[in-house]
């Protein structure tokens, strides 16, 4: 299960929540576990920084937050993001320094770490994803399966049993996936990997590759 763990996937220097996620060895283990940290950490930091607006959502005063957005608690909005028009954060969520949160996105139970981009109608759900990651306009990370079982994550012929009903995406660092893709639940895109617009994505997906469609993956030269 290279490729994988959070050592792998992840420059843990690009979030706040560091010492947080480094208990962990794989991402999907974070999930249940968000929603307290954020709390915890929200009530140390620092004054000067952050500002707490009602119920555990601590705010960075260098932060840009639209008035049309909705923050719900825990949440943490870290320095220079930006919340824009109609955003829609549920709850148990970070959002990392120059982070963008955009039109019409949802978030719920998730860490976004430091230039994270979601910033065009995505759904991003108990998910965690990378530095400098993006998603395009219209996709979404679908986080329950239709028969509502535990979540499998598939990496080749390898079934991992994650013990969770609700497993969105897992992106690791660098990772662009195209508009209008669909992360079915247990997805994980492994470190600069790119995904083709309107696809539909399962399993753990390479390194530094190209999804181009299910079965259709190449590697990036260089």
């Amino acid at each position: 299960m290279e490729n994988i763990k959070i050592k792998d996937m992840y420059s843990l220097d690009e979030t706040i929540a560091k010492d947080f996620l480094e208990k962990f060895d794989y991402p999907w283990e974070v999930l249940p576990h968000i929603k307290e940290y954020i709390v915890e950490l929200g009530n140390s930091l620092p004054s000067d920084i952050y500002e707490k607006r009602g119920d555990d959502i601590w705010i960075a005063k260098s932060a840009k937050v639209f008035d049309s957005a909705y923050i719900g608690g825990p949440c943490i909005i870290d320095e220079e993001a930006e919340i824009r028009h109609c955003a829609f954060i549920r709850g148990s969520a970070i959002v990392g320094k120059r982070a963008v949160v955009g039109n019409s996105t949802e978030l719920k139970n998730v860490i976004l770490f430091n230039k994270v981009q979601v910033p065009h109608y995505n759904y991003v759900g108990d998910s965690i994803l990378g530095f400098a990651s993006h998603m395009g306009a219209g996709s979404i990370t679908s986080n329950v399966k239709s028969d509502k079982t535990l979540v499998v994550i598939k990496n080749g012929e390898e079934l991992i049993e994650t013990g969770i009903k609700k497993v969105g995406a897992m992106l690791a660092d660098g990772v662009e996936v195209g508009c209008n893709s669909v992360l079915n639940p247990g997805t994980v895109i492994c470190k600069d990997t790119n995904i083709y617009p309107t696809s539909c994505v399962r399993g753990v997906i390479p390194p530094r590759s190209i999804y181009k469609e299910k079965g259709v993956i190449a590697s990036k030269r260089g």
